[in-house]
């Protein structure tokens, strides 16, 4: 499955929905533009959702970092859920669960916005 992506306007932040398979610096360039575009306005924070994500290497991980960056870079912040199992175990193994927030769906990404 290639890699795709939409993003939604929320009450407060956007939610990014990744889909399919990143494996290649150039299939997130759009998406990149686009979190640079919204980044700049005043509500940059993202739910990062991952429920249709099937499959990311080291090229993935940068992309999730990317939007962290631009987001806190801004003020905001990324929250990821609906983490499929061996991303979440990726994202252990590279202890990237200590810099990202990682929750179990988007109501508690929310939330998460909320306590901060």
């Amino acid at each position: 499955m290639e890699f795709a992506y939409d993003i939604t306007e929320k009450q407060g932040y956007h939610l990014v929905r990744l889909k399919g398979n990143l494996i290649e610096k150039n299939q997130a360039n759009s998406l990149m533009d686009e979190i640079e575009g919204l980044s700049e306005k005043e509500n940059s924070r993202f739910v990062i959702s991952l429920d249709e994500f099937k499959y990311m290497n080291s090229t993935g991980l940068n992309v999730l970092l990317g939007i962290l960056s631009k987001a806190r870079r801004s003020g905001g912040e990324a929250v990821v859920c609906a983490v499929p199992e061996k991303t979440h175990s990726l994202l252990v193994i590279t202890k990237l669960v200590n810099v990202f927030q990682v929750v179990e769906n988007e109501d508690q990404a929310v939330k998460a916005f909320q306590a901060n």
